[in-house]
C-alpha cells in the first residue's frame, strides 16, 4: 500500500555551510570591523550561538543567516530564537535552536487536518513523524499539495514515498 512520512527535519550540513558563509561575510563587512560579533554552530546540540556588539548588529546577523538558509532551501521556521542575554564586555548573546521532529500536539494537528480533507487515506503518529497511507498514490499526492497550501505554520518535509 502506498505511503509517505511527514517529518520536521533540517539538513545539518546545509545549516553548517550557511553559518560559515555568515561568519565569512561578517569578517568582510565594514560595519562588523573592530567588533567582537561572532556566530558559531554547535552541530551536536543543534544550536547556533550568536554574539553581537549591539542590537543592530544582532538583527543584521539574523537577516544574513535567514538569507543564507533560504538560498539553501531551508525553511527559516526551523530557527527558534531564544531570549537575548547580556554577556561580558557589553556583548549581546543569543542562542538559536533548530527544530527537529514533531511534538504530539503538532502531529495531532496534522492528522486532524488530513482527516478533515475527506480523502480516503489513513494517518498515524509514529514517534516524531506522521505516516500517511492510502490505496491510491494520487490521494497521497493530493494530501501533500493540501498540506503545502494549508500552511500549518510548520516546516514540513515529505519523505519515504513508497508505492
Amino acid at each position: 500500500m502506498p505511503s509517505f512520512d511527514i517529518v520536521c527535519e533540517v539538513d545539518l550540513q546545509e545549516v553548517d555551510n550557511a553559518v560559515n558563509q555568515v561568519a565569512k561575510e561578517m569578517v568582510t563587512r565594514f560595519d562588523f570591523r573592530g567588533g567582537k560579533s561572532s556566530i558559531d554552530f554547535d552541530r551536536n546540540g543543534k544550536m547556533i550561538k550568536i554574539n553581537a556588539d549591539d542590537e543592530m548588529k544582532l538583527r543584521s546577523i539574523h537577516q544574513m543567516l535567514e538569507t543564507r538558509l533560504a538560498k539553501r532551501d531551508i525553511d527559516c521556521r526551523v530557527l527558534q530564537y531564544q531570549d537575548t542575554q547580556e554577556a561580558s564586555g557589553k556583548l549581546l548573546k543569543q542562542n538559536v535552536t533548530l527544530r527537529s521532529g514533531l511534538n504530539k500536539e503538532e502531529a495531532k494537528k496534522i492528522t486532524k487536518y488530513i482527516k478533515d480533507s475527506g480523502l480516503k487515506v489513513q494517518s498515524q503518529i509514529q514517534d516524531n513523524q506522521v505516516r500517511v497511507t492510502g490505496k491510491q498514490i494520487d490521494d497521497l499526492q493530493e494530501i501533500i499539495a493540501s498540506l503545502k497550501a494549508g500552511d500549518l505554520g510548520l516546516p514540513l518535509q515529505y519523505v519515504n514515498m513508497r508505492r
